[in-house]
């Protein structure tokens, strides 16, 4: 198992918004550091506090500063961008990045982005097949283009000067283009299915209980097949919160005391999603009532915490809910204690990892 790490920061309201990008790049930093093998981040527009408003410009801001860690976009939301405008600026970001980029795409999740960017009552899944596949087309064709969509037109034939470069948009490092991934928040998600089938990969959401995370598995093969290609399970990426410390009861304090950053993210994703009517992602049982997805009840299924032995077993039982996949991305939240926050990192990759790969691998040797 890699390890991999994944923020869409969730930080107190009124924390000044400086610290809160400062220590964002330092988490990323940190996990170059220690080995982590790519780092993904999100991106919200009308969110005080998940306030990272494009996944691009802050990865664009860790170049020079990450020097091995793939980065990806996590993710870009396509209705909410013109398609020219990300081609363009995916293929620089690439280029800044020596074709170490991966992209990240979805629909979005926020309604209020959608609603700013007046795509609330729009088909956004619609927007972004259309989007994506624009995309697409400018990096494989030649100007000047002829994309005619319901939701964009896409020419330069009327100003195109081949011969000095206008109206041509600019193609990424890597060929055709770098490795696409969606992310999963659903159970049993036909999204998984119809971007395996398309060659993309998938990352399970963080927030979705572990059957439900199982179910992409075979959402995954599925799609593979469909798309005439032999299923790697070890390009399924699974998000998950996770708090180390050495001593337990700093553990447990950190993660469910009065200032806990975990308490406080997951509440605010509760909040947001029952009121969206999606508290079934939370739901291990779908005819559960409402009322009884409580915050207790999503830290304690969703939140992995203590020393590292308790961490690495707590991990080798979800794996063996999920089945194996290919990278655990560690979910980034808010840095209330930077020294404590800094230390789980370390402890992940230098303790607990190595206890799991370890573990699986005699597991392994010993049913051969």
């Amino acid at each position: 198992m890699r390890l991999g790490y994944f923020t869409m920061p969730i930080h107190p309201l009124g924390k000044d918004w400086r610290q809160c990008l400062h220590e964002d790049q330092a988490a990323f930093v940190l996990a170059d550091e220690l080995g982590f093998a790519e780092g993904y981040v999100g991106e919200h527009v009308t969110d005080a506090a998940e306030n990272i408003t494009s996944c691009m410009v802050f990865i664009a801001s860790l170049v020079g500063r990450v020097h091995t860690m793939r980065l990806g976009t996590g993710t870009v939301n396509l209705p909410n961008t013109h398609p020219a405008h990300v081609a363009a600026q995916v293929a620089m970001l690439d280029h800044l990045l020596d074709g170490r980029l991966i992209f990240g795409i979805s629909p979005g999740g926020l309604l209020s982005d959608a609603e700013i960017f007046g795509n609330l009552d729009n088909d956004r899944n619609a927007m972004f097949l259309e989007a994506i596949d624009m995309v697409l087309a400018m990096w494989s064709q030649d100007p000047p283009y002829d994309l005619n969509g319901r939701f964009w037109t896409i020419s330069t034939a009327r100003t195109l000067m081949a011969d000095i470069g206008q109206g041509i948009v600019g193609k990424p490092l890597q060929r055709p283009h770098p490795p696409i991934v969606v992310t999963a928040v659903a159970p049993f998600s036909k999204g998984v299915t119809a971007a395996a089938a398309r060659g993309w990969e998938p990352i399970s959401a963080n927030f979705l209980m572990p059957k439900w995370v199982a179910s992409h598995r075979g959402c995954y093969i599925e799609g593979c097949t469909q798309g005439g290609r032999a299923a790697d399970l070890g390009n399924w990426r699974v998000a998950k919160s996770i708090f180390v410390a050495d001593d337990p009861a700093k553990a447990r304090e950190y993660v469910l005391g009065a200032n806990s950053p975990y308490v406080h993210y997951y509440h605010q994703l509760l909040t947001k999603l029952k009121k969206n009517g999606r508290s079934n992602l939370f739901k291990e049982d779908q005819s559960m009532p409402d009322e009884e997805v409580t915050l207790d009840y999503v830290m304690d299924r969703l939140v992995t915490f203590g020393t590292p032995d308790k961490v690495a077993d707590e991990l080798l039982a979800f794996r063996e809910e999920t089945g194996q996949f290919g990278t655990l991305l560690y979910a980034g939240h808010d840095w209330v204690d930077p020294e404590l926050a800094r230390r789980s990192q370390v402890l992940m990759a230098e303790k607990v990892l190595p206890l799991v790969n370890d573990a699986e691998k005699n597991a392994t040797e010993a049913a051969q």
